[in-house]
């Protein structure tokens, strides 16, 4: 099983084995879950930096510290290494020591060593802690509540109305919503079918849903997770933040930038109408894997008119509209195809179109008249007009012949 964060039993296992090889050490030692996020901590030793008074304070070293760490690789690491400090950022250099059940990565063990000092023996000792760590923070110790935690998300979204009634009342209680104004909005993170991609989804996925468990419900399979939200007014900005926080913390734990998107659905009233949140929140994310040009996160808001054609059956194999396709076939297709998107992009204004061209508008005549012999249909006539801009749409999802449009989204 993919790895979740540790229930109550082995937490309180794993505090007394840090406090244990602490005092052994006479050095700070924390264990943090594969996204940087404070598991447990000893105390001081007088070895304390900035970075780690600010976790044990806050519960939360913060964003800058957590990409820092990730970024020197440790998710990829088999063996203990050095993280450099950063004097700057008031960070001392710290061994980590991976965590892993099998192959997956279940925690980072981190001993402060400003003058790296530790001996053999001394690092032999953290090794053994390090196994019995990973031990405890086996994903196959997940207890049952766990599971029917995530069970139950499923069941939210699922296809089953009653039981996503049932569903929802029994989610109303464990998310326990309190105050006027509840919004609900499910985000969406899809890795596709690479290896690791259930486990590292539900590493992050957990990370928001263990320090917020009355506001988080999560789910994870077959390379795609799903977060329901539940909160007063949330908002848009927030989720944002976050869904883009997730997708920088799974492409580091995965090693490959790029490999996860997201999507957010819009906001919904209540936990009965979730599936309806997680539906726009898995075209938003297709919409992010298709075209590039929106980003590694897209919300449902910003898709505009690919909202339809992304949830149209494979569209860029099936449903290029012929004439469009003879167009593409030309010999000049790259020119026209970016006349005739700019022309319908500005509703069939010769001025605006000639002007984003910087064509004469005798150039710009010549190749419309051009385009309209080619396919065979009238630019006069709505109907072709929007058979044309809809087999644009399509195109930009990766059908043959043109690559989708650069757009900031």
């Amino acid at each position: 099983m993919p790895a979740r964060p540790p229930g109550p039993p082995a937490l309180a296992e794993l505090q007394a084995l840090v406090d244990d090889l602490a005092d052994e050490l006479g050095r700070s030692v924390v264990i943090n879950d594969p996204v940087v996020r404070m598991l447990c901590t000893s105390r001081h030793f007088g070895d304390e930096d900035e970075v780690r008074v600010r976790a044990v304070l806050q519960r939360d070293a913060g964003a800058e510290v957590s990409r820092y760490v990730l970024d020197q690789g440790v998710a990829q690491w088999t063996r203990a290494g050095i993280v450099p400090g950063r004097p700057g950022a008031g960070m001392r250099d710290r061994l980590c020591v991976p965590l892993r059940a099998g192959e997956r990565l279940v925690g980072l063990l981190m001993v402060i060593d400003a003058e790296r000092t530790l001996t053999p023996g001394q690092l032999a000792r953290i090794e053994g802690a390090a196994r019995t760590a990973a031990a405890l923070l086996d994903p196959g110790r997940t207890d049952a509540a766990e599971r029917a935690r995530e069970h139950l998300v499923e069941r939210l979204l699922g296809d089953d109305p009653d039981g996503r009634r049932d569903a929802a009342r029994e989610a109303g209680r464990a998310a326990d919503p309190t105050g006027a104004g509840v919004e609900v909005r499910v985000t969406v993170l899809d890795a596709g079918p690479l290896p690791q991609a259930d486990a590292v989804l539900r590493t992050v996925l957990g990370s928001a849903s263990r320090h917020h468990p009355h506001r988080y419900l999560g789910a994870v399979g077959r390379g795609r997770g799903a977060l329901v939200r539940v909160g007063a007014h949330p908002g848009t900005d927030d989720a944002l933040a976050q869904a883009e926080r997730m997708v920088v913390a799974a492409d580091r734990l995965l090693g490959r930038e790029g490999a996860v998107v997201a999507g957010l659905g819009g906001a919904v009233p209540d936990l009965g109408s979730a599936r309806r949140s997680h539906a726009q929140a898995v075209t938003a994310a297709r919409g992010a894997r298709l075209l590039p040009g929106l980003g590694p996160v897209v919300r449902w808001e910003a898709l505009g008119p690919y909202a339809v054609v992304l949830r149209l059956p494979d569209p860029a194999a099936e449903l290029v509209p012929a004439p469009l396709e003879r167009l593409l076939g030309h010999r000049s297709a790259p020119r026209l195809v970016e006349t005739l998107r700019a022309f319908l992009d500005h509703a069939g204004s010769m001025p605006r179109t000639a002007e984003a061209l910087h064509l004469h508008r005798t150039s710009l005549y010549y190749r419309l008249d051009r385009i309209a012999e080619i396919t065979g249909l009238d630019l006069d006539d709505g109907r072709d007009r929007l058979l044309l801009h809809l087999g644009l749409l399509v195109l930009d999802l990766g059908g043959p012949g043109a690559p989708g449009p650069d757009r900031d989204g």
